[in-house]
């Protein structure tokens, strides 16, 4: 067991929306890599598939699926965060997860875009549902994933 200190009421709370969330995740995963661009249009420049286009970005296929990839990832790491104690992530290590952040360009600034952004799409998503006990629940999550690949960028 990992030392990541996460309440059982967090626990609880990103346990029940991820359950509420999940089938809504394709449209909420659009809506969050949305809410990045909207917040920071520069991050279009990340993305292969979103740098030298000109499809609309709520039509491009591999945004969609890579978006999916990023929010349900995110979900199910902070669903386990408290049982297992450490960030885990399906399908990938958070060392491979620093390492393709690191030589993308990502800097520490970009993880503050993503969580507002996931925030916010998680609110949407949530709608009447939404708490500031459950933001805060999230928020902390979050920071510890986000924490965990930086540490594996350096």
């Amino acid at each position: 067991m990992g030392s990541i200190k996460f309440s059982a009421q967090h626990e609880a709370l990103v346990k029940e929306s991820w359950e509420v969330m999940k089938p809504k995740a394709p449209e909420l995963s659009l809506k969050f890599f949305l809410a990045i661009f909207e917040i920071a249009p520069e991050t279009k420049n990340l993305f292969s598939f979103t740098k030298d286009t000109n499809e609309p970005l709520e039509d491009n296929a591999t945004l969609k699926s890579h978006a999916l990839m990023v929010f349900k990832t995110t979900c199910e790491a902070a669903v386990q965060l408290r049982e297992k104690g450490e960030v885990v992530v399906a399908d990938n290590t958070i060392k491979n997860l620093g390492s393709v952040h690191q030589k993308k360009g990502v800097q520490g600034p970009h993880f503050e875009v993503v969580k507002e952004a996931l925030l916010r799409a998680m609110r949407q998503g949530m709608g009447e549902k939404w708490s500031e006990e459950m933001g805060s629940a999230w928020s902390e999550a979050y920071d510890q994933i986000a924490s965990a690949i930086k540490a594996q960028m350096n």
